[in-house]
């Protein structure tokens, strides 16, 4: 746990806080940390987590998504996959690392548990525990994608500050709009972290789009001096409930996914990420200017 704790005592309350984001870990390797996050549950945090780390893995890049909810993980769930809670093996150090992943050729997944009673009564911190499994597995990869929890948890603002970029989603909803800027506010204030990505989800119109970024994103900086990334939006579509998660993860070429592929393409040349386009049309594109 040395260089865990080591990061954390780094954010100790005596320290100035202008100054913290100048002591985040600097990786030695080329991997891209993204911590995909949010105020509020159900905006859509684990699907867009799974979809973007499934598109980096078809490119071609080695790509690990870990779910960070400890004891209610979704990602296995939505893959239509079984639950086995092979964390808690890992968390007791009777497994290692790679019998816990399900790998799927450059896409990998750690899943954490569900309903397991020994997490549950644990005393462990999880935060802690990703951390090392991230500085131990980081040279593995080209990018490692965090499913966040939803809320602003001491485990979730930490995992999220340790990440070299976060993406915020956030919906139209007044109630994840406030609860957005609180988890921003709070990672600025307690972290000294002052760039976020924006991603609006379920949007209906560009009117609203529009609404949502510039009252998050001038509030943000009126208020905490912080400077929003817009990465984009997914616009609302008519599919039912059930189905949903199977239209949105499919390898269809429709014009959705291609959206959200060029979206995904766009960050990853503005952050100067490892990722390359697959085509100079849309290269270009998502150069020029934030695809929503």
């Amino acid at each position: 746990m040395h260089k865990t704790s080591e990061w954390l005592q780094s954010f100790s309350t005596t320290n100035n806080p202008v100054k913290k984001s100048e002591l985040r870990r600097a990786s030695d390797f080329a991997c891209t940390k993204i911590s995909i996050t949010g105020g509020k549950g159900g905006v859509g945090k684990t699907s867009i987590a799974l979809k973007a780390a499934q598109e980096l893995a078809r490119a071609g890049h080695r790509t690990l998504l870990i779910d960070c909810d400890s004891n209610l993980s979704n990602t296995a769930i939505k893959m239509g996959l079984p639950l086995d809670n092979k964390f808690e093996k890992l968390l007791s150090a009777e497994a290692n690392f790679e019998d816990c992943l399900i790998q799927q050729g450059n896409f990998h997944l750690l899943p954490a548990c569900n309903g397991s009673i020994q997490v549950f009564e644990s005393k462990l911190n999880f935060d802690e525990i990703i951390i090392d499994i991230i500085a131990s597995h980081e040279h593995e990869y080209d990018f490692i994608l965090l499913d966040c929890p939803a809320g602003v948890s001491r485990e979730t603002l930490t995992l999220s500050a340790y990440c070299d970029h976060r993406w915020v989603i956030v919906t139209p909803d007044k109630s994840s709009i406030t609860d957005s800027y609180s988890l921003v506010k709070l990672l600025a204030t307690r972290f000294g972290i002052k760039e976020n990505h924006l991603l609006v989800n379920m949007y209906q119109s560009e009117k609203q789009f529009q609404k949502v970024v510039m009252t998050l994103s001038e509030t943000i900086e009126n208020f905490l001096g912080a400077r929003t990334h817009i990465l984009g939006g997914i616009q609302k579509f008519d599919v039912d409930a059930s189905g949903f998660d199977t239209f949105f993860l499919s390898e269809n070429k429709n014009e959705w996914n291609k959206n959200f592929v060029k979206l995904l393409y766009g960050f990853t040349e503005k952050v100067g990420g490892p990722l390359t386009a697959p085509s100079k049309g849309m290269s270009q594109m998502a150069y020029e200017h934030d695809v929503h």
